[in-house]
């Protein structure tokens, strides 16, 4: 039973049929005991030459596709980058009254004891600077129910708090209106309020009823649909194509280590890299996923990358020094900030060109230079040259930040 699959392997392998029926019919072969067949020495090793051959046309099949470059299409961007969290709460509901009668020795008939029951959990959004997506978010959360009440005028315990864990700049919206704008550590939001407790019958005695039996049942939680919509707080924002080198001056200027590879994509959530100086101020700088041609109507997830441009006090545009004209590349990320959000490209900024380690830099950087005026910092992220000069004019840019905050009244974000 075991030959023709061997035959069926060999097919696929090379596109033909090779039926190894008549062979093996031929072969000189003996019966067993138990009724199978026993092939000789030679049949046996010309199939496992044949299962030999097989399994290493199988991995050959494999190496050629892991060699692949790898691409993500849009449907497996939208898989793996998580902004938006559509959830379901509901908070608990409060405990039910007890009913009971107080019955000790020589006291038969002392009167009600029931006690009230417990309220209902709370559901409570709050901010965890640890947490950097909204991967983790389930789609339904429940509060805890408060407990019964008891006899001898014991109340039930009300229930715990049930915390969601949220980045920092996660903005709450229900119906389309913004409900709360998480930007702070330890900021917290109560999205859902626990139902209060029952009351026992001890709670309904009076003069005119001193043997109540009535009791209440615990109040229903609240329930809630709610957006979650994750807006990264930086104080820069890397801005540029796929594979323009992003990630990895990330990974040159401050303590992040995203993911670098050769493949566009590579990055599918933005990273926060904190840039320490020695006067212990920190810059945060946000690896924004790369933009792309016709971003701004949704091309490769375009909107729900520039979404995260939005807060980013200043920006720092990377180009690709080997593309053949980065002064494209400017002008076409420039139109698409712009498109999604009319004078986003005119904040404060600073132009990065970087893979000034390649031989064709050069030339393209003496290009880029006599078509803009603005000041370009050619850097290398990969061997660190010239790194020291974008830090420099990082910390200018972050000066000038905070200069404007304060003078404003605002509270600058700090890290």
């Amino acid at each position: 039973m075991l030959l023709p699959r061997f035959s069926k392997l060999i097919a696929r392998c090379f596109g033909r049929r090779w039926d190894l029926k008549e062979n093996v019919r031929n072969m000189p072969h003996t019966t067993g005991r138990r009724g199978g067949m026993i092939l000789s020495g030679c049949c046996r090793e010309r199939l496992s030459v044949v299962g030999c051959f097989a399994a290493s046309c199988s991995l050959c099949t494999t190496s050629r596709g892991s060699s692949r470059k790898k691409e993500l299409s849009e449907k497996k961007l939208t898989s793996y980058f998580v902004d938006q969290r559509r959830v379901r709460l509901a908070a608990g509901s409060g405990g039910k009254g007890s009913c009971s009668f107080l019955s000790e020795p020589r006291k038969e008939w002392g009167g009600p004891d029931g006690g009230n029951g417990g309220d209902g959990g709370n559901v409570v959004i709050k901010v965890n600077q640890q947490v950097k997506s909204l991967s983790a978010i389930a789609p339904v959360y429940r509060g805890h129910d408060g407990q019964a009440g008891g006899s001898k005028n014991c109340f039930g315990r009300n229930a715990n708090t049930t915390y969601i864990h949220v980045p920092v700049g996660t903005v709450i919206k229900e119906n389309g209106n913004t409900m709360a704008d998480l930007s702070r550590e330890g900021q917290e939001y109560v999205a859902v309020y626990g139902g209060a407790g029952g009351k026992g019958n001890r709670f309904f005695l009076s003069n005119e009823n001193r043997a109540p039996v009535t009791t209440t049942p615990g109040e229903k939680g609240q329930e809630r649909v709610l957006q979650l919509e994750l807006l990264t707080m930086a104080h820069a924002g890397l801005v540029g194509f796929p594979n323009a080198g992003k990630s990895s001056l990330l990974r040159a200027i401050s303590n992040a280590r995203p993911a670098v590879a050769a493949y566009p994509f590579t990055t599918l959530k933005p990273h926060v890299g904190i840039v320490q100086y020695q006067d212990y101020e920190q810059v945060a700088v946000a690896d924004i996923p790369g933009i792309i041609r016709g971003a701004h109507l949704n091309r490769g997830l375009g909107v729900s990358f520039l979404r995260h441009i939005e807060r980013c006090r200043f920006l720092l545009f990377v180009l690709d020094l080997s593309a053949a004209d980065p002064g494209a590349q400017l002008r076409d990320l420039r139109f698409e900030l712009d498109q999604y959000e009319p004078g986003l490209s005119r904040r404060p900024q600073a132009i990065v060109a970087n893979k000034i380690d390649l031989p064709e830099a050069r030339d393209s950087l003496a290009e880029l230079r006599r078509h803009e005026k603005q000041r370009i910092i050619p850097v290398s992220a990969l061997t660190g040259d010239n790194v020291e000069e974008l830090l420099l004019h990082l910390r200018e840019l972050y000066d000038g930040y905070l200069e404007a905050e304060q003078s404003s009244g605002m509270k600058p974000l700090r890290w």
